[in-house]
């Protein structure tokens, strides 16, 4: 992470198209605003666009705006996130979920840092730095035709690849102290995280990274009890153990409560992974909707803080 700290430094004063590559709750949003805050841009509009939460056929239109009457229900003209993000960053979450067709249009844009609302003919000038940022393998995307090789070296001048929490264990307790910062000022409580608390964190393996561990230190600040974190962590709670039983189980039962915990966990990292825009849950899960919908509901899970 110094490393990408110093990568950050140096790209900061320079308009270079930035590519952060890195798994779902690595801290991609985290970089991309390090280096607008650090830029010659930071007094104007940093603006993040998520490519995979706005359905495919709105996303033109959220992008670029339009004009009135460009399609039924345009009743008057709407600016685009590139417009807002004139003169800072414009933040491209997600980026490989963009449709080959867009794609197109935004490489245009980068070309000439120009382009045109929907339904009109005229041309805009626009001056924003691009960051685009991916948890996909996007060389494989390439390689299967669904992310335009033109764009990938367009967008990746400079590349930062943010490893997963798991690599770098190190920096785990200096997050968790800040979560448990940030959220005993939030709730107003004075929680705290003992020695032996702190090296069971640390041993976890993470697979949500860090947004995992940030909702963890959340989920103990608000329980009951001073204790709770000390005791959380030691039943392993937090990191998505289960429960010992007071009483023996039948092999039965023990099956089919450890199916519903991996069911309960994958789904709720499918969620967080696409900020809970259930319809692309859906999708990745190859489920309807509504079946998404019943088994959110059935497994007791909610957006973070909502």
């Amino acid at each position: 992470m110094r490393a990408i700290g110093r990568i950050i430094t140096e790209v900061a004063d320079t308009d270079a198209t930035v590519l952060i590559r890195g798994e779902c709750g690595v801290g991609k949003d985290f970089v991309a605003r390090a280096i607008h805050a650090v830029s010659a841009r930071r007094d104007h509009p940093f603006v993040k666009v998520n490519c995979a939460a706005i359905p495919v056929g709105l996303l033109e239109s959220e992008l670029f705006g339009h004009e009135r009457g460009a399609f039924t229900g345009a009743y008057r003209r709407k600016l685009g996130q590139f417009e807002f993000a004139d003169k800072g960053t414009i933040y491209l979450d997600e980026i490989a979920e963009l449709p080959l067709a867009l794609q197109a249009k935004l490489l245009h844009v980068l070309q000439d840092l120009r382009f045109t609302r929907v339904g009109s003919c005229g041309f805009l000038d626009v001056d924003t730095r691009v960051i685009a940022a991916t948890n996909r393998n996007l060389d494989e995307a390439m390689a299967r035709g669904e992310f335009r090789v033109d764009l990938y070296y367009r967008l990746n001048v400079v590349e930062i690849s943010v490893p997963p929490l798991r690599e770098r264990p190190e920096e785990i307790p200096a997050l968790a102290s800040e979560f448990l910062a940030k959220f005993n000022a939030q709730y107003g409580r004075h929680k705290q995280i003992s020695p032996a608390a702190m090296a069971r964190l640390t041993d976890h393996s993470w697979s949500g990274n860090v947004r995992e561990l940030e909702n963890v230190i959340r989920r103990l600040v608000v329980l009951d009890g001073e204790q709770a974190v000390e005791a959380l962590c030691a039943r392993g709670h937090s990191l998505g153990a289960a429960v010992r039983p007071a009483v023996p189980e039948g092999l039965r039962e023990v099956a089919r409560r450890g199916a519903r915990e991996a069911e309960r966990e994958a789904l709720k990292e499918v969620l967080e992974c696409v900020r809970w825009n259930r319809a692309e849950a859906a999708r990745i899960l190859k489920v309807s909707y509504k079946t998404l919908l019943n088994k959110i509901g059935e497994l007791g899970l909610a957006p973070a803080g909502g």
